[in-house]
C-alpha cells in the first residue's frame, strides 16, 4: 500500500491509500476518487514530504474514546460538507450517477437491499457508523 496526498480542483487536500501508483492513476482517470470535503472527482497528486521508515514498534491501540471522537468528527464533516437527502438516498445517488443531478456529496438512509442494488448498478456507496451526538 502507498499513501498519496491528493488535491481536488478546489484545492482541498486529503490522503488516499492505493495499492500502487498505477492503481491511483486508474482510479483518477475513472473519476473514482472523491474529495471528502466537496465531492469533486477532478483530483491530482499533491506535493508531499517523503515518509521515512520508522521502527517496527507496535503502535499504541486506539482507545474507545479516541474512536468515538474520530467518528464524531467524521459525522461533523459529513453534515457540514454534504447534502442530507434522507430516505431518498438511493434515488438521489442514481440521479447523480446517471448525470441527472449535479455531482455532490450526499448522505441519508438506504436499506441493505437498496445498497446492494446501487452496487449492482456500479454506484459506489458506503456505510458509516453514525455516532449520536452527546449533549455534554
Amino acid at each position: 500500500m502507498i499513501v498519496f496526498t491528493v488535491r481536488c480542483a478546489r484545492s482541498h487536500e486529503f490522503e488516499g491509500w492505493f495499492r500502487d501508483g498505477e492503481a491511483f492513476e486508474t482510479q483518477r482517470q475513472a473519476r473514482e476518487i472523491l474529495c471528502p470535503q466537496c465531492g469533486d472527482t477532478e483530483v491530482e497528486k499533491a506535493v508531499m514530504a517523503p515518509r521515512l521508515g520508522r521502527s517496527r514498534e507496535a503502535s499504541p491501540a486506539v482507545s474507545p474514546a479516541q474512536m468515538r471522537a474520530a467518528l464524531t468528527e467524521l459525522r461533523r464533516q459529513v453534515e457540514t460538507n454534504c447534502d442530507y437527502v434522507g430516505p431518498r438516498f438511493a434515488e438521489e445517488a442514481r440521479r447523480i450517477h446517471y448525470g441527472e443531478a449535479d455531482p455532490r456529496g450526499i448522505y441519508g438512509e438506504a436499506t441493505s437491499e437498496e445498497s446492494r442494488e446501487l452496487a449492482d448498478e456500479g454506484i459506489k456507496v458506503g456505510r458509516v457508523p453514525w455516532i449520536t451526538p452527546t449533549d455534554a
